[in-house]
């Protein structure tokens, strides 16, 4: 008996000791490095010393394919790296080790005995000692002869990310171009058709590609301008981010790293189009869209078409100029539809721009065209590259600028100028070549702009003088009615601003009521969700629409001054008027433009106005929406959250553009604030995101999934109602994009006449926009690229059925006091 303990003592203590072999071969979790004894197999990690970030096997999104690759440790999975992105595993059987045969580290799946991947170095008499992970997210391999000899890094090999002190940058010797590349889709890391890369052509630029066709120009790296061209990256590299770029015989590259060495950041290129930077949020524990570019309209590369200047600094949206001496090569094009995508040619008729009396025109702060062909010549002054560029019959444009190493530079254009942006600072001028007439024009027309200002400046001391006087009496003469509003309170407003006075008109109660005819039944134009809209005409016979806050409407003084303030600083085209305010007594009153066409509402829902709404007026009408949006969320001073889109505040003017009305209910944002939190829920049901109407949660997001309802009601011309998730709107639109018929979303009145690829994408991105989860719903910036481009897609995740009650309206609206959990828990998945 004794024997048989003896030998199963044995047995066990056999057991137990293979174990502990298996467990010091095989497990990888405990160590930072891979050696020839240590591989990594599924379901074990390689962390980084610091804990920072973690090699090992992951499976990304709804995908069912394995890979390898490296993420950030102890944050929800973010990937940076991938090493098989284009040759995935099927199944758990891959384990990754250091070949001792000829030192390269070796990704192989057991159960078929395939090569997935291979670092494929050549190693001569320094063998690999280990393939270590640092704490700056790099896979090193260390020779054992020289411990501080690299043999190889994944820094060498980005894919679609761009950590600090990794780099960027272009071999000009053998070729070698360290880019990044989007994966294929969110599910899927294979290579991608979006790149960020150097082009060494002409000038050194960096562009972000759709395969090979440039959408975003980020500009020559000048001293001291290293993103000319891109003002909303110029902002943020202010901010701390230190941005370095380094060009010589060899090579050129950049890299970047963080003043604040705790920062978590990351750089990376998307399917949808963009590069983006994130930054991680320690309080919100979530990762924060720092940039996204291209972020303005002119950012976009060639957006106003061939010799033509971009503005979108002096105007709300993008506005194209033909440079000087050139015209629209399609006016009718230009100017009926805004599509100045055809660009710019020469005058018809015009002499000769050859030694016949031609010279340059000034275009002052621009991020210089496209240098892919200049002529660079260095060390020339102003006057000298002046002259290089006159000589030669062929060159159309000029520039001066000094760079990196101290020197200047003559950059001489001799064919297309492309993508010319107005810069918001002074950057570089751009010397345009034109002839002898246009030249001569030019300097009349400036002799005569500088007698017309010593004039003018005579006269205007004058008017101002006289205007002072005036003002003087008027002003005592509306004191009292403006200190009604008492808008100069030291007192904080909801949203963190102390209250500011307004510079609106302010109309008395006699002109409104003579306007309106004592607000007569017969100009009630409609009754809004916080009372009467009249229309009236003032004695100078300019029309008004008149909204008179009724006492029990719920917008009492806070949204009534909050609408003031906010309308008062905001215009754009898409956005409704607001002309003067009224208080008489308890009477509150906003007078705005009138728009002959009422709301959206009136002709989606009204069944004999719909017949009026064909497809070219429906789609106008979204993409006049969402440049509203996307001036509110990102153009304009201040950062506007709407919370109350829908179809009866989108008001139409008599040529059927949109303008967004009703901010009452709107809140300012800081700059780099993210998301707000609120106890008093307001808003409409059937509009509302489902963060905000559960938590009290709300962000640029949430006007998001607002836009995203409107889209799908306008193309199919339904409310979004219902008691069930199937019966409502977006429950429909879902199931029939599941099951392929998305087009029975189409509005039946339209029949055939719409083109049948737009109305998909119109749906699809209806679709991405009510997304359940916040974080994967587009920006109103990615949403108008998106129907503007023929761009890939992304597929929708599951929309929010959250508004599946027992509501007959959708136009009522809610205002309720919410239990609210204060703890807000945002999971990130895959990447």
């Amino acid at each position: 008996m004794a024997g048989v303990i003896e030998k199963t003592s044995m047995a066990l203590v056999f057991m137990y000791m293979l174990q502990l072999c298996y467990f010091f071969l095989f497990a990888a979790a405990s160590g930072d490095a891979i050696t020839t004894s240590k591989p990594l197999r599924y379901g074990e990690v390689v962390v980084s010393k610091g804990g920072k970030f973690a090699l090992g096997f992951f499976t990304p999104g709804k995908s069912r394919l394995y890979y390898v690759g490296i993420w950030f440790h102890n944050l929800p999975k973010t990937v940076v790296w991938v090493a098989n992105r284009d040759n995935p595993m099927n199944d758990t059987s891959g384990f990754l080790y250091l070949n001792e045969a000829d030192g390269n580290l070796v990704l192989r799946q057991n159960s078929t005995n395939t090569l997935i991947w291979s670092t494929d170095i050549s190693v001569t008499g320094n063998y690999t000692a280990m393939a270590q992970l640092t704490d700056i997210g790099n896979l090193v391999m260390i020779g054992n002869e020289s411990p501080t000899t690299v043999l190889w890094q994944s820094f060498d090999h980005p894919t679609d990310t761009f950590l600090p002190y990794s780099k960027l940058g272009f071999n000009k010797r053998n070729g070698q171009n360290w880019m990044l590349q989007s994966w294929k889709t969110e599910d899927d890391p294979a290579t991608g058709s979006i790149s960020l890369r150097f082009n060494t052509s002409g000038r050194t630029q960096v562009f972000l590609y759709n395969k090979n066709v440039p959408l975003w120009r980020v500009g020559y790296f000048f001293s001291g301008e290293k993103d000319v061209g891109s003002p909303s990256m110029r902002r943020q590299i202010s901010y701390g981010f230190n941005l370095s770029v380094t060009e010589d015989d060899n090579e050129v590259q950049t890299s970047y790293h963080l003043a604040n060495a705790n920062a978590i950041f990351r750089v990376g290129v998307v399917p949808a189009g963009y590069m983006q930077a994130y930054k991680w949020d320690y309080t919100l524990k979530e990762w924060k869209i720092y940039g996204s570019y291209p972020q303005l309209n002119c950012e976009s590369y060639g957006t106003c078409g061939a010799n033509s200047n971009c503005d979108s600094v002096n105007y709300a949206y993008n506005k194209c100029f033909c440079l000087p001496g050139l015209e629209p090569r399609n006016s009718t094009q230009w100017q009926n539809n805004n599509d100045a995508s055809a660009g710019c040619a020469r005058k018809k008729g015009r002499p000769s721009m050859c030694r016949n009396g031609e010279g340059f025109i000034r275009v002052e702060s621009v991020k210089i065209p496209d240098t892919s062909t200049v002529t660079v010549q260095k060390e020339l002054s102003m006057e000298e590259c002046q002259k290089v560029c006159l000589r030669n019959c062929s060159c159309n444009a000029y520039a001066v600028a000094d760079v990196t190493n101290g020197t200047r530079e003559c950059l001489t254009w001799h064919g297309t100028l492309m993508d010319t942006q107005v810069s918001n600072k002074d950057v570089h001028d751009l010397y345009v070549r034109v002839d002898a007439i246009d030249l001569a024009n030019y300097a009349r027309r400036s002799k005569r702009e500088l007698t017309k200002a010593g004039k003018v400046g005579i006269l205007t001391a004058c008017v101002t003088l006289i205007t002072l006087i005036i003002a003087f009496f008027v002003y005592c003469k509306r004191r009292k009615a403006k200190q009604e509003l008492e808008l100069n309170s030291p007192r904080k407003e909801e949203d963190g601003e102390s209250r500011t006075q307004p510079s609106l008109p302010f109309f008395k109660i006699k002109t409104i009521m003579s306007a309106t005819n004592h607000f007569s039944d017969e100009n009630q134009l409609g009754q809004g969700g916080f009372g009467p809209v009249y229309k009236g005409t003032l004695v100078n016979g300019q029309k008004i629409a008149v909204k008179r806050l009724s006492q029990g409407s719920g917008q009492g003084t806070l949204e009534f001054k909050n609408e003031i303030k906010l309308i008062a600083k905001l215009q754009h085209r898409n956005l409704v008027k607001l002309l003067g305010y009224c208080i008489h007594k308890e009477e509150r009153m906003l007078i705005y433009e009138y728009l002959p066409n009422k709301s959206l509402n009136f002709f989606l829902f009204e069944r004999n106005q719909r017949m009026s709404l064909d497809w070219n007026t429906r789609f106008h009408i979204v993409s006049g929406i969402a440049r509203g949006l996307l001036y509110l969320h990102q153009d304009s001073r201040l950062k506007i959250i709407h919370r109350d889109l829908k179809a009866s505040n989108i008001l139409l003017d008599a040529t059927m553009n949109p303008k967004i009305s009703d901010f009452g209910m709107a809140r300012i944002f800081g700059e780099d604030q993210i998301q707000a939190r609120t106890r008093r829920i307001v808003g409409t049901y059937g509009y509302m995101s489902p963060e905000y109407a559960m938590v009290g949660q709300y962000s640029t997001k949430s006007d998001v999934f607002s836009f995203g309802i409107l889209l799908l009601e306008i193309i199919s011309g339904k409310r979004n109602t219902g008691g069930q998730a199937s019966a409502n709107l977006i429950g429909r639109v879902w199931e029939l994009w599941r099951e392929g018929k998305a087009l029975e979303t189409v509005d039946s009145r339209l029949g055939e006449s719409y083109p049948i690829d737009l109305a998909l994408r119109c749906i699809q991105v209806g679709l991405l926009c009510v997304q359940e989860s916040a974080l994967y719903r587009p920006s109103m910036l990615q949403v108008i690229f998106m129907l503007g481009n023929e761009v890939s897609l992304p597929s929708p995740r599951k929309p929010a059925f959250l508004f599946n009650s027992d509501i007959e309206n959708s136009d009522s609206s809610a205002d309720r006091d919410p239990s609210v959990n204060d703890v807000s828990n945002t999971t990130i998945s895959a990447r």
